[in-house]
């Protein structure tokens, strides 16, 4: 049975009121929810019961410790990990410890994955399970790997909607779009877009996820040239056109850390015919912005230059280091770490026990 309901602003709320004390700023305002500055993100790990049941122990630790926010995708550990995320969930639910209105779930479609193991032969199973069932045309596919039609995209909530147990999906992402663009045009890319978001708009009218927006890597952050990139602006625009003023594209999600700061400093975009920022496209729309490898898969937890280091003075490791110039930039709603250990989970949501730097401070970094 799925377990009713979905974030709200009052169960958000109620979450927040048993941490605001000890941790100033951790818990922001975005889209009618209290979001954790620090989520847990479930990306890495091999698909085995073992990591499953560490991320299960994460997840817990979590929550017990501030995150209500956790970030996952359909294809991550071959949906282990939201199968995962919905057995810890389930269990604090049950347990009374958590409520479901207080809890804001992520999850994305795109990339094609296998069921909990990879199979003997991965073409025949693809074959078998999506396009001789009719799930998926030939020429839908990009770069061997990815689909975002709109009847693959409406099977794959469903699917996450059992991995996660739960009736209602608060964020749900199409997973890096711009990986159509290496098999089609500029103009039909946008047309599956548009396609994408009309049984987006659907689902939401359905009531199986209450808003949704596009997780990418290099779209929004290259440079207009550039194969992947992609107008937020003229993405704003499509949902506009799908779902009028009040439609529901309200979130995205890109990478953003001290190595890759592009979405703060690369004027990249354009919004009302002035050069921008991401961050100032997504601020001016409103959108709830969740920055992904925080700590570049790992790669900035050690090993800081000291004037980096210098800049956190009430940090006291590299991660936490990291953590907070990401939680701290303006326009990110969500700094997403991933975390499948109980140890790292307690190291990195410390970084929630100092409040996030000054716009001051936060600025005096990025000009060392």
């Amino acid at each position: 049975m799925l377990i009713p309901g979905y974030a709200t602003l009052e169960g958000t709320a109620r979450f927040r009121a048993r941490f605001e004390a000890r941790l100033p700023g951790h818990l922001r305002s975005s889209n009618g929810l209290w979001i954790s500055s620090i989520g847990l993100g479930t990306y890495l790990g091999d698909p085995t019961a073992a990591c499953d049941q560490l991320y299960c122990d994460a997840v817990r630790r979590a929550v017990e410790l501030g995150t209500n926010h956790f970030d996952t995708a359909i294809n991550y550990r071959h949906q282990r990990s939201e199968r995962a995320i919905g057995r810890a969930l389930a269990a604090m639910v049950a347990a009374g410890t958590l409520g479901r209105d207080e809890l804001v779930l992520a999850t994305k479609g795109g990339f094609l994955t296998f069921d909990g193991d990879e199979p003997a032969d991965p073409t025949s199973y693809f074959y078998e399970k999506l396009i001789r069932t009719g799930l998926v045309q030939p020429e839908e596919v990009a770069a061997g790997c990815h689909v975002m039609s709109p009847k693959f995209l409406t099977n794959q909530i469903e699917l996450s909607r059992q991995n996660l147990g739960v009736e209602t999906l608060d964020i749900y992402y199409v997973h890096n779009p711009e990986t159509q663009l290496s098999a089609v045009s500029r103009q039909e890319f946008y047309r599956r877009l548009r396609a994408a978001f009309e049984a987006l708009e659907t689902a939401v009218g359905d009531g199986k996820i209450r808003i949704y927006g596009t997780a990418t890597w290099n779209a929004y952050r290259h440079s207009p040239d550039s194969r992947e990139a992609i107008s937020l602006a003229a993405v704003l625009g499509i949902a506009e056109e799908v779902g009028g003023h009040g439609h529901h594209f309200r979130a995205i999600q890109l990478p953003f850390n001290l190595a890759m700061p592009e979405a703060w400093v690369a004027k990249c975009q354009t919004w009302k015919g002035q050069p921008a920022t991401c961050l100032e496209v997504a601020r001016a729309n409103g959108l709830l912005v969740a920055a992904s490898a925080s700590l570049m898969q790992g790669h900035l937890t050690e090993g800081l230059p000291a004037q980096v280091r210098n800049g956190f003075p009430d940090s006291e490791t590299d991660a936490q280091c990291a953590i907070q110039f990401v939680r701290s930039t303006p326009g990110i709603t969500c700094a997403l770490v991933g975390m499948s250990r109980r140890e790292h989970v307690e190291e990195n949501l410390a970084t929630a026990s100092v409040a996030p730097l000054t716009l001051a401070q936060f600025r005096s970094l990025l000009t060392k």
